[in-house]
């Protein structure tokens, strides 16, 4: 009888598994992690077996120098699966921050914060339609000895059995004591963990598949009730850092005001020949020396249309060495970059350490053309803010540069542009009717882009409001201000 239950419970879940596999309206991500011992390695395989391969990742990662070289998450990041696929991860983020703390390579506050960007990944993740699975393979101390002593004593067995699982076992107690508080912490109502008991691995595979059949069934979205406290955990809103965010508000048509001379004065060409070469010159250097330091630049470009972002970044790639730099003109997510959360596809171009990646148009999308043309819901872009500050706060972190440019032009100036374009042949495929389109709902965008300024003008990451009304101007000023934040960082240890 117990074969045919089992058989049945294969069945329903590779069935489950299919039906989501097909409709494509979210993904699920398993994490296994738990004590030594206790049948992990047997469950992943068992499970890997009764799924579908082709619809299945097992993830059981030791950081690669890959991994390294790029902001923590951005392994984790660019392993999250599609709509529709399954990702299993043996001990994952959590096994990470756990075993750091048992071995005292972080402390107390740093294992909190740990747990607070946990929180706040899974959250994000949730609002992007990833169901996230957590289990916890729980066992005593005496039964982990046994068990270990059975395996090594075995001889077809003993080679399960390394000085790390006797290492493991000796961090017994603090491993049983930090793990309750990690799961404490970390336990959400769209994230919850499930403890299972370390009995025989055909017990705990029923529970799992129980755990894991539920989850690929349930419904896409979450109640609407639920939508807004999915960034709380135990310790309170993770939103509620106000303070430490320390927006300021800057106003784009106080920039442009302030350099409304700038119409009046052009820079002679000569002059900004001159200029341009000393500062491209500058540029360089200071690209070279974070080549050296493994310092990662992240450039973000955004600005109104016909404002000269694709001339500024050229500006900018004339003076950086070829090998060193990608730029990345983002557009409307590509048929892939749908089937993902939606900061998917900024986390994967990330640079490795040294190197610059220049985004020509950014993640900030999602609270500006998402938002007014309304390709986002309005609880969708009012968290975009938080996600984007959350997002940054990992660059910086890691110890990159993050340069936000934005390019304001004046409503006359931008007209006078679209007609020069409209009239001359080799600039007319600049001009689109989406341009005609966005002018149209001028005010719109000046109202998101007020709030983007707001929400995400911080001290680490500040927006730098560039009038571009004077192309020659614009560009050197562009460059002026890379070089400086380039510096400053530079200066740091």
């Amino acid at each position: 009888m117990t074969g045919v239950d089992e058989k049945a419970r294969r069945y329903a879940l590779l069935k489950a598994q299919l039906d989501m596999a097909q409709r494509e309206d979210k993904a699920v991500m398993l994490v296994v992690a738990g004590h030594a011992a206790t049948h992990k390695s047997v469950l992943v395989n068992q499970l890997n077996h009764w799924l579908e391969n082709r619809q299945t990742e097992v993830h059981a990662l030791a950081p690669s120098e890959e991994d390294r070289l790029r902001p923590y998450w951005w392994r984790y990041w660019r392993r999250v699966p599609a709509r529709g696929r399954v990702g299993v991860f043996v001990h994952g983020w959590y096994g990470d921050v756990l075993f750091a703390r048992v071995e005292q390579r972080i402390q107390a506050g740093a294992f909190a914060d740990r747990l607070d960007e946990i929180n706040r990944f899974e959250a994000t993740l949730t609002h992007d339609n990833v169901v996230v699975v957590k289990v916890w393979l729980d066992i005593d101390e005496a039964q982990q000895a046994e068990r270990l002593h059975h395996l090594q004593s075995d001889p077809t067995h003993s080679w399960q059995v390394s000085e790390r699982h006797w290492q493991r076992h000796a961090q017994y107690a603090a491993i049983q004591q930090c793990a309750e508080q990690m799961r404490e912490a970390t336990h959400t109502a769209h994230a919850p963990w499930h403890c299972i008991a370390s009995e025989t691995p055909s017990q705990q595979l029923k529970e799992i598949t129980a755990l894991l059949q539920d989850a690929l069934s349930q419904p896409a979205l979450l109640p609407a009730a639920s939508a807004g406290k999915l960034l709380q955990g135990a310790n309170g809103p993770l939103e509620g850092d106000k303070a430490r965010l320390a927006p300021q508000r800057l106003a784009i048509d106080d920039e442009l005001a302030s350099e409304g001379s700038a119409k009046n004065s052009k820079i002679p060409k000569k002059r900004y020949r001159q200029a341009l070469d000393e500062l491209q010159a500058r540029l360089a250097n200071n690209h070279r020396r974070c080549l050296q330091r493994s310092i990662p630049v992240v450039l973000a470009f955004e600005g109104h249309d016909a404002a000269g972002k694709g001339g500024s970044i050229h500006r900018v790639t004339t003076a950086l060495d070829a090998r060193y730099y990608r730029v990345y003109s983002v557009s409307a997510p590509s048929d892939e970059e749908r089937l993902q959360p939606w900061l998917w596809r900024f986390w994967r171009r990330l640079p490795q350490d040294g190197r610059v990646a220049i985004f020509d148009r950014t993640w900030y999308g999602r609270v500006l053309v998402e938002r007014v043309e309304g390709f986002a819901r309005k609880s969708a872009w009012q968290r975009g803010f938080t996600e984007i500050c959350h997002f940054e706060d990992q660059l910086l972190a890691h110890g990159a540069v993050v340069g936000k440019f934005f390019l304001a032009i004046s409503k006359d100036e931008q007209l006078k542009r679209f007609k020069a374009r409209a009239n001359t042949p080799h600039k007319q495929h600049k001009l689109t009717d989406e341009d005609w389109r966005n002018r149209q709902r001028w005010d719109d965008y000046q109202q998101a882009l007020e709030d983007m300024l707001a929400h995400t003008h911080t001290q680490g990451a500040p927006w730098q409001l560039i009038n571009t009304d004077d192309k020659r101007r614009a560009r050197l000023s562009v460059l002026t201000q890379l070089n400086d934040l380039l510096e400053t960082r530079l200066e740091s240890p």
